[in-house]
């Protein structure tokens, strides 16, 4: 008999220990590892979807004399994890303290995730006496089970009979994995029969005669789209069929793969000639192809050095070795131009996977990957995981961002997956940033990573004039605290000399808060402990966390006066507040809010690098990557925004967000100029970001890291309690504290239970235990005990997390 051992997804109770059973005979030439499929799963009859992790042969050992379940049915027809994945899902877990389910969940596009719904089965009815249970069944012997549609009264009932085994309740395992088709059609008869069919029409018969004459010129045996044929002739349905019945055409349904929409960009798609660093640097990268040993290299080079170049060229080597090569993009703002320059050299054999995408295109571009017609995947975190065969290169563009790293479960780091792979295929990685992570810096110092550097811009060309605006002094002058005199000049020279400008403002909404002059009250969230966002183009409040909303208030609630007012600016402000002062200037303001409808992003950009727009505004996502060779200034609103964060990187992120927007000017043939505006002028970060001075803000912030025992030097692992009662999270984090001291070593250093920066979230109590340490055997062993321990909290209401190494304090 053969076994399947399966990674089953049981929502109660998860474990890594995979399930052992039978696999019928009918199955045994289909069921291989990798595959989905539907499991019986406790002592009733739910089936659960489940991954085969291996097959072996039962050689009437430890299976011989136990009654196994078998496997009820497969949802592939081929497996959608091949061995190496199923192996990294494993480490992955292992090492990021989760379930393999939930690993192998996260390595696949959210349409191979199982949509499980009920229906009632009628076993016997002839023993169903009561008349609403037949009008129920009607004439089937299965409905679906909708609570919505059954009245409460019949619930007792229906549960007696399934007691009684009258009636039973089956799970199904809905597919959503769906592949399009397309109907298509050619030509049936000679050209000649065609047109003699068209003179025997009538005089009134004109669509038929342009059918028959687009037929006649079209004889061919051809197939082309229908879509296409109805559009172009004005054709409907009825007509094509109408010209089927007839023996005019044929037509069929045939697959069709969907294909994601890109920018518009031209003048990319001929290799550029590298200049010396560049051409240094890719050939240290060439040679590391070409011996096919794993290499990680940390190419470290000033905005607009030309780093993409260096990756094109890379990803043409690693295919003309006949390897597959991953890009990673930081998020979806990055993907549309990227993704043109990748496209305009590679054509078809690119594949792109991004959260933007519909459901749909991401299941054609995941099957072009695993079939091997597309070699080279661009795309956001999880394109880390794409199927790729044969993977020579891997890239993580800007490998300094956050959103490498999962926030929820499991909190896996695109950087971390990346190194067991090359390991596994004995493949080339390429960290690529102007301002690099200090960890990857650090690891580049020790040896670990091989450090490139491009210090010159590729057209030689300076990096953007900075400048420093202390906006304490403008205040003074001017009285606004958003845009000081010397900026607005600055923009208004712009306009006159038709250059563009980008703006950074690292909030959105239009203001931070409301808030009663008279009395100090401001609008809470009554679900989360933070202050309510105005959104002017709403006239609402919203909180960005839960999503809840309210009225603006005119009235001050607790004093009833009238002087309560919006407090702070977000993008909305500053872009409305700018169009006073410029109402010449064509504005365009990119931020979530902006962002939310599919193609928005690429809509923007395409629209800004056409100079349809003066003045692009916008919150981080406009800080990085993007290419504009008219920009020539770059101001920055609020440098402070991000040094206010309760974290130990608040210093380095506002130095990498800064230092990446100041990169967006002065990229062509223009001089660029970049005014920074802060409140807090003398910081190391802002002043070091000015110069673009990395190895100087490395050197300090590597000092204070020292000294404050934070990584890179230290290790952590934050752990989160979270339940809607607070008293509850208090005593699941101080137990588990307590507990930890016996199962630590002596060195490690234990910090809590403490409140998490925001201690109120969507109406749940955030407390945490902070762990730092260097070397601790035992630590690993804790944890792992601790995630099993969790899912006992679990049923008591409290939701324990462990995240190693976060990125996020507080």
């Amino acid at each position: 008999m053969l076994i399947a051992n399966v990674i089953v997804d049981v929502p109660t109770l998860q474990t890594n220990r995979p399930w052992a059973y039978g696999i019928p005979k009918q199955l045994q030439d289909v069921v291989t590892p990798g595959m989905r499929v539907q499991a019986p799963f406790g002592n009733g009859s739910r089936l659960l979807q489940g991954f085969v992790v291996s097959v072996e042969t039962d050689n009437f050992t430890e299976f011989s004399d136990k009654k196994l379940k078998l496997i009820q049915g497969v949802l592939d027809l081929e497996p959608v994890l091949n061995p190496e994945l199923i192996q990294l899902g494993q480490v992955m877990a292992k090492q990021n303290f989760a379930f393999q389910i939930s690993m192998f969940q996260t390595m696949l596009p959210n349409f191979f995730r199982a949509r499980y719904e009920k229906s009632l089965v009628l076993m016997e009815p002839s023993k169903v006496m009561d008349e609403r249970v037949h009008q129920l069944f009607a004439d089937r012997d299965e409905v679906a089970f909708n609570r919505e549609e059954i009245p409460d009264e019949l619930l007792s009932v229906l549960k007696r009979y399934q007691q009684q085994k009258i009636i039973k309740i089956h799970y199904h395992i809905k597919n959503q994995a769906k592949s399009k088709l397309v109907r298509q059609f050619k030509a049936q008869q000679t050209a000649e029969n065609y047109l003699r069919l068209r003179s025997e029409l009538k005089l009134s018969a004109t669509k038929q005669a342009r059918m028959l004459t687009y037929l006649s010129e079209h004889s061919n045996d051809e197939w082309r789209l229908v879509s296409a044929l109805e559009k172009e002739f004005n054709f409907s349905s009825q007509d094509v069929k109408k010209a089927e019945e007839k023996g005019w055409l044929q037509t069929e349904y045939v697959e069709a793969y969907r294909q994601p929409e890109t920018m518009n960009l031209s003048g990319y798609a001929q290799p550029l000639t590298l200049n010396f660093e560049q051409f240094e640097a890719y050939q240290t990268i060439q040679q590391a192809l070409i011996e096919q040993k794993k290499r990680t290299f940390l190419l470290e080079g000033v905005t607009g050095s030309g780093k993409t170049e260096v990756y094109l060229h890379s990803i043409a080597q690693a295919l003309e070795l006949g390897k597959s090569a991953i890009m990673l993009v930081p998020e979806i703002t990055l993907t549309p131009q990227m993704v043109q320059r990748v496209k305009g050299r590679f054509g078809a054999q690119v594949a792109v996977l991004h959260s933007g995408l519909s459901d749909g295109e991401r299941y054609d571009e995941w099957r072009r990957i695993n079939q091997g017609t597309a070699r080279v995947v661009v795309g956001a975190r999880s394109a880390i995981f794409a199927p790729v065969e044969n993977l020579g290169l891997i890239i993580i563009d800007e490998e300094h961002e956050n959103s490498y790293k999962q926030d929820d479960n499991p909190r896996y780091h695109a950087r971390e997956v990346a190194d067991w792979r090359a390991d596994f295929h004995q493949a080339t990685v390429v960290l690529g940033s102007a301002t690099p992570s200090l960890e990857s810096r650090a690891r580049a110092q020790k040896g670990i990573y091989t450090l490139l550097h491009l210090q010159q811009r590729v057209k030689n060309n300076s990096l953007p004039r900075a400048e420093i605006i202390d906006m304490t002094e403008s205040l003074k002058v001017n009285g606004d605290d958003l845009y000081s005199k010397k900026l607005i000049e600055a923009i208004k020279a712009r306009l006159v000399r038709h250059e563009q400008t980008v703006l950074m403002l690292n909030r959105r909404g239009y203001a931070n808060f409301m808030m009663c002059r008279d009395c100090g009250y401001v609008p809470m969230c009554p679900n989360c402990d933070l202050a309510m966002t105005v959104h002017a183009d709403t006239h609402r409040l919203e909180c960005h966390v839960c999503g809840a909303t309210q009225s603006l208030p005119y009235v001050c609630p607790q004093c009833h006066s009238k002087r309560i007012r919006p407090f702070g600016t977000g993008t909305q402000k500053a872009e409305m507040q700018l169009q006073k002062l410029l109402p010449q200037a064509k504005i365009l303001r990119m931020d979530n809010d902006t962002t939310r409808r599919k193609g928005s992003v690429e809509k923007l950009l395409t629209s800004f690098g056409r100079q349809e727009a003066d003045i692009l505004i916008g919150t981080q996502m406009i800080a990085k990557g993007l290419d504009f060779p008219n920009v020539t200034l770059v101001g920055v609103l609020n440098a402070d925004t991000s040094l206010r964060l309760p974290d130990f990187r608040a210093s380095e992120r506002t130095f990498q967000l800064i230092t990446q927007v100041a990169g967006r000017a002065g990229r062509a043939d223009k001089a660029g100029e970049v005014l920074i505006q802060t409140f807090n002028p003398q910081h190391y970060a802002i002043q070091l970001a000015k110069d673009q001075d990395y190895e100087r803000f490395y050197q300090q912030e590597m000092r204070l890291r020292h000294q404050w025992r934070y990584a890179p030097y230290y290790y952590s692992i934050q752990i989160k309690f979270v339940h809607a009662d607070e008293m509850q999270a208090v005593q699941a984090a101080m137990q588990t504290a307590e507990w930890l001291k016996n199962h630590v070593a002596d060195n490690t250093m234990i910090f809590g239970p403490a409140p998490s920066g925001v201690k109120r979230l969507k109406n749940k109590y955030h407390y945490q235990v902070l762990i730092r340490y260097q070397h601790d055997a035992q630590l690993e062993q804790a944890m792992t005990q601790l995630m099993d321990d969790a899912q006992k909290w679990q049923a008591k209401g409290v939701q324990i997390s462990i995240d190693r190494d976060p990125l996020n304090i507080g």
